[in-house]
Parts: C-alpha cells; sequence; structure tokens
C-alpha cells in the first residue's frame, strides 16, 4: 500500500557529507587520490599479469581478475561521489539508482566468487600440490573465472528487478553516497517487506555460503600445514595464504556487518563510513596487500621500469 500525503518523485538528492564547501572540497581531493591510486594500481598490477610469463599462473591469474573487478567495482560509485562534492545538488535518478545498485552488487558478488574460488587455489596448492597443474590447468582457471563473473552479475538480478516495480515518495534524500539497499527501500511508498525479503536471502546465503567454502578450504590448509615436519616448510606455506587471509577477513567482515541482517533498522552514518572502506579504500589496499609485496611482481615491475626508461630492451619472459 502506497503511503498518503506523500508526492512521487522520479529522483533522488544525496545529503553532503558536510555543509561547509571547504571540507566537501577537501574531501573531493582525498577521495579523488584515493580513486587515482587505485585505478593505477590495479591496472599496474593486471597489465604485469598480463605482459609477463612467470605471472601467468592459476594464483596471479586470479589477483588479475580480481584487480579489473576493482577497476569497475569502485568506477560504479566513486565518480558519481566526487562529483556531488563539488555540485550543489547531488541528484540521481530512479532508473540509474536502481542501474548502480545492480552493477555495484553484481561486481561485489564477483569479488567474493574470485576470493572464494582463490582459497581453493591456496587448498590445492598447498593440500594437493601434485595435482595443482592439472587441477588449475588454464582451461579451468578460465572456466572457474567466467562461473564466478557470470554468477556475480545473475545473483543481483533479480532483486533489482523487484526495486523497479515499487513507486518512490518525498523526502527523497540519500543519507549515503550511492544507492545502497537499505536506503532505496527507506524511501519506498510501497510495502518493500518481499522485496527486503529476497534480498536478505540471496545476500545471506551467497556471503555465508562462500564464507563456509572458504573456512573449509583454509581448515584444510591449516591441517596440512601443521601435519609437515619442517617449521621453515610450514612457514613457507603459510606465508602464501597471509595475503589472501587479509583480504578475505576484510572484505567478508565489512560484508556481512552490512548486509548479513536486516539494513533498515541500522544507522545510515555507520553504514556510509563502512561502506566507503570496502568499496573505496579496500580496492587500493588490496593490490598492496596482495602483489606489490611479491618478488616476482617487484622483478616485473623492475623489468617495465627499465623499459620506460629508455634502457636496452627487456623479455618480460625471462
Amino acid at each position: 500500500m502506497e503511503k498518503a500525503n506523500h508526492t512521487l518523485v522520479n529522483e533522488f538528492v544525496f545529503l553532503k557529507f558536510s555543509n561547509s564547501p571547504q571540507i566537501q572540497m577537501l574531501f573531493f581531493i582525498l577521495f579523488l587520490l584515493i580513486y587515482l591510486l587505485s585505478l593505477a594500481a590495479n591496472t599496474l598490477i593486471l597489465l604485469l599479469v598480463v605482459l609477463d610469463e612467470r605471472l601467468h599462473t592459476p594464483m596471479y591469474f586470479f589477483i588479475g581478475n580480481l584487480s579489473l573487478v576493482e577497476i569497475w567495482y569502485t568506477t560504479v560509485t566513486v565518480p558519481k561521489m566526487l562529483a556531488n562534492f563539488i555540485s550543489t545538488r547531488g541528484v540521481i535518478s530512479v532508473p540509474s539508482c536502481i542501474a548502480q545498485y545492480y552493477f555495484f552488487f553484481s561486481l561485489a558478488a564477483t569479488e567474493l566468487f574470485i576470493l572464494t574460488t582463490m582459497a581453493f587455489d591456496r587448498y590445492v596448492a598447498i593440500c594437493r600440490p601434485l595435482h595443482y597443474t592439472l587441477l588449475l590447468s588454464p582451461k579451468t582457471c578460465k572456466m572457474l573465472a567466467w562461473i564466478c563473473w557470470s554468477l556475480g552479475f545473475l545473483c543481483p538480478m533479480f532483486p533489482s528487478f523487484l526495486l523497479t516495480q515499487i513507486s518512490f515518495c518525498t523526502p527523497n534524500q540519500i543519507n549515503h553516497f550511492f544507492c545502497d539497499a537499505d536506503q532505496i527501500f527507506r524511501l519506498s511508498c510501497t510495502d518493500t517487506y518481499a522485496i527486503q525479503a529476497v534480498g536478505y536471502a540471496f545476500s545471506t546465503v551467497i556471503i555465508l555460503g562462500a564464507l563456509l567454502f572458504t573456512l573449509l578450504s583454509y581448515a584444510q590448509i591449516l591441517a596440512t600445514i601443521l601435519a609437515m615436519a619442517s617449521a621453515t616448510a610450514r612457514g613457507k606455506a603459510f606465508s602464501t595464504c597471509t595475503a589472501h587471509l587479509s583480504v578475505v577477513t576484510i572484505y567478508f567482515g565489512t560484508l556481512i556487518f552490512m548486509y548479513v541482517r536486516p539494513a533498515v533498522k541500522y544507522e545510515s552514518s555507520i553504514n556510509k563510513v563502512v561502506a566507503i572502506f570496502y568499496s573505496v579504500i579496500t580496492p587500493l589496499l588490496n593490490p598492496l596487500i596482495y602483489t606489490l609485496r611479491n618478488k616476482d611482481v617487484k622483478d616485473a615491475l623492475r623489468i617495465i621500469a627499465a623499459q620506460i626508461q629508455g634502457h636496452h630492451p627487456i623479455s618480460l619472459e625471462t
């Protein structure tokens, strides 16, 4: 049933982070720098994985996919947020808002599936090393990546379609920097209980299912590592998992906090802070955590830097 005495709207207004133009400009500069650094870091990782033959392994293949997701993941929300910082009135049409919702959660789900697949990669590398090249052949890796991307864009499709079937009323203000689920539900004129239930069920099953698979993979990895006789071997095996564990802990933790509970009962200001962390900060941290501290990647960076500076050609395949 539609709310009485409310006017139907066809656009939403994003509330500002601050009423001070100076603070808004500081936020603009800060998030612009973070966005550009994130794009540069993830693009660099993607290029290195493509160009350097030494990085043509399953682990780096999935890291390359992760970087590609991060590029688009931030691009769905951050440019609009930056525009709102320097505009007098940040608005977005209802269809654009629903489209942003769909692409944001598609890419979030894709990243979730890729991280889960990377847990499987670490499981095979440590627990079944003799079968590693057989179980994760180039063909298998491409198939797994295709499944991750396809499922990622399929999962939010039905909830997004349901959003197109509801009406929105005044006040049409969004206390966020993108069209998050709880904000859209707050602005609905109609009863959204069924849509919220569907969205909650989808997010809970997907996130907790991926978490369970990741935990089971690491339980097997931990058991295998503890069974190793050599302390050196244990340390080396565990070191190959620390980067992935760091990224998984950050990403799963924030997603569970945000979406594995009824969203509309929680304060938007808290959601906004957490959302900034996982949608803006984390895409910059991931390449730093995952690859820029890795020796193979540093070697590839040195080779490319030498080529750019005009030294004699050096093959990336050596």
